[in-house]
């Protein structure tokens, strides 16, 4: 009996059919950018004070200069460990009365301006930029800077939330369906996030475009892994990673052409209107139309393939069907994560290893957005370093497996970060290479630990751990927004104190997990607790069949983004 791998080394592996399709899809990888990190971008803290009334009149008399203005009418930085006085306090005194002189006006009402009694901000602030973002328009600092932790931990808890409707859908009604319903919902709600009247308004479009954005790219790489065969199959889920890369280098270069958030929200959210399109351009996975006994359809598209590759069709190409995997049978539950020591050593270093890959992903793009010099070319230039990345995921492998990379590349984003402690501001370009260094160890670690987890479960529990483990991303970007703006009011440097030492902290464990290079996936939980004896040969058939079921219905977190991973 024909099976899917059979009859795609006959009808083209990756022929013109598959290449058409991938670039295709790559756009919502792509689009899934703006989404996952835009808030450095959307929701940017420029430097800012308390607007005071008679201020700008009294400048302009005076003929004063900024620094002259600044000088004379706001706060010092007051004592140390007070959070931010100049931004967040005045002085209590009316600039409207024609008794101050232009020549430090406070002398009069004080022999020392730091015994003059300070207010909060009454009349708003004024901001030093000649943009806009969430934060200047509705005016998200000093007691409400919160918010803005609030503002894109919404879009991860919807990335939680939503992964688990869409996999339900996307496996009951199709790849297509899916695909169509979550895009064309996001679109919608990324334009309605940019007309959003009020700040509670925006908090609930951007939780709705969680809610289906994961599910949109999450879609996409299930459909374009479901084309080709098991030979391409690491190599274009690697690539379609790389897309999202690209969507961070085009989201830098239109941020700084469109500086005001609401117009950015719109250049972003307007394109994707047109990605339903691949719902007419892209057929329907033929794996998931055999898996619904939907056989007629998955031989006509099959033939369609082989048209458009050029190649002939199998003569046997009616009795296409899928390998039934008898283990599959097997009813797995969450309680077979925890129930031998292997796999409950396994489950909680790997979650382990997907909450720091969140954290560290998605902090260092924030902490390098609030610390760095310019905003836009800091963003390009560690965008940049995750196409190399993914070169040497490709490269390394292969000949080295997983386990040693993926250590090694929480061991240099951990390095990275402390180094990053004590380089003075000054030598902004050493910051600047230290930190793209551990964006691309983060980079590399995001990709890699979605393989390692695959293939550290047996078959029939390979999904429900992959998608256990994995949540623990998206839970890391709901908490990370608080961590690193939150630790930055006490001191700049104590996030990174904090990133240092999780990234070491997952190198370390890392090397306690077994490595699979060479070894067969396991098929039971006992060829899952043998894991770490002498690797046995593979039989092509078994890994052939083993490797079909994982790759069908799992996606890597990019979240994961985004690696990049997916989620990203």
């Amino acid at each position: 009996m024909l099976t899917m791998d059979d009859a795609l080394e006959q009808v083209g592996e990756f022929g013109w059919f598959q290449k058409q399709a991938f670039l295709t899809l790559c756009l919502l990888s792509a689009a899934f950018a703006p989404i996952y990190v835009g808030i450095v971008f959307l929701a940017f803290t420029p430097d800012h004070r308390c607007r005071s009334p008679g201020v700008p009149e009294l400048s302009r008399r005076c003929g004063w200069s900024l620094a002259e203005e600044l000088n004379y009418t706001v706060p010092g930085p007051g004592p140390e460990g007070q959070a931010f006085p100049r931004q967040c306090r005045r002085y209590e005194v009316d600039w409207n009365q024609s008794a101050l002189g232009c020549v430090d006006p406070l002398a009069g009402l004080a022999a020392n301006s730091s015994l003059l009694p300070l207010g909060p901000c009454r009349y708003g602030w004024v901001y030093d930029t000649p943009g806009s973002s969430v934060v200047t328009e509705f005016n998200l600092v000093c007691d409400d800077s919160w918010k803005v932790d609030l503002f894109q931990s919404c879009v991860n808890v919807g990335f939680f939330l939503g992964s688990l409707g869409a996999g339900y859908i996307a496996d009951r009604f199709g790849r297509k369906v899916c695909l169509l319903a979550t895009t064309l919902i996001s679109a919608i709600l990324g334009v309605l996030t940019a007309v959003a009247p009020d700040y509670t308004s925006l908090l609930l479009f951007r939780l709705g475009q969680g809610l289906v954005s994961k599910g949109s790219w999450t879609a996409g790489y299930t459909l374009i892994t479901e084309f080709v065969s098991l030979g391409y199959r690491r190599t274009v889920a690697i690539l379609y990673q790389v897309a999202f890369t690209v969507g961070l280098v085009l989201l830098s270069g239109l941020a700084y052409a469109v500086p005001h958030w609401r117009w950015l929200q719109l250049a972003v959210s307007l394109p994707t209107f047109l990605l339903p399109l691949c719902y007419w351009f892209v057929p329907e996975s033929p794996r998931w139309l055999l898996s619904q006994k939907r056989n007629t359809q998955a031989v006509k598209i099959m033939d369609h393939i082989a048209q458009k590759n050029g190649k002939l069709p199998p003569a046997d190409l009616k009795m296409l069907s899928l390998k039934e995997d008898v283990t599959e049978k097997l009813s797995p539950s969450f309680v077979d994560l925890f129930r031998t020591p292997h796999l409950r050593k396994h489950t909680f270093i790997l979650m382990y290893l997907w909450l720091t890959s969140s954290v560290l992903y998605q902090g260092l793009i924030m902490h390098m957005g609030v610390t760095g010099g310019n905003l836009y070319l800091d963003f390009f230039y560690s965008a940049l370093v995750e196409f190399p990345a993914a070169f040497i995921i490709l490269v390394t492998i292969e000949r080295f497996g997983c386990l040693c990379p993926l250590a090694g590349s929480n061991l240099v984003v951990g390095a990275a970060c402390f180094l990053m402690i004590f380089i003075s501001h000054d030598l902004h370009w050493l910051n600047i290479v230290v930190a793209c260094a551990g964006r691309m160890g983060i980079t590399l670690a995001f990709q890699m630990v979605c393989l390692v987890n695959a293939e550290l479960y047996p078959t029939f529990l390979r999904n429900l751990g992959v998608m256990v483990c994995s949540s623990l991303c998206d839970l890391g970007g709901v908490i990370t927004p608080f961590l690193v703006f939150r630790l930055m009011e006490v001191w700049q440097g104590l996030p990174l104190v904090l990133f240092a030492a999780l990234g070491l902290v997952a190198g370390g464990m890392t090397l306690l997990l077994p490595e699979t290079k060479g070894v067969a996936l396991p098929e039971t939980i006992k060829d899952a607790e043998n894991l770490r004896r002498k690797a046995k040969p593979k039989e092509n058939k078994i890994y052939l069949q083993v490797q079909t079921s994982e790759f069908n219905s799992q996606a890597p977190e990019r979240d994961a983004p985004l690696g990049t991973g997916w989620q990203r």
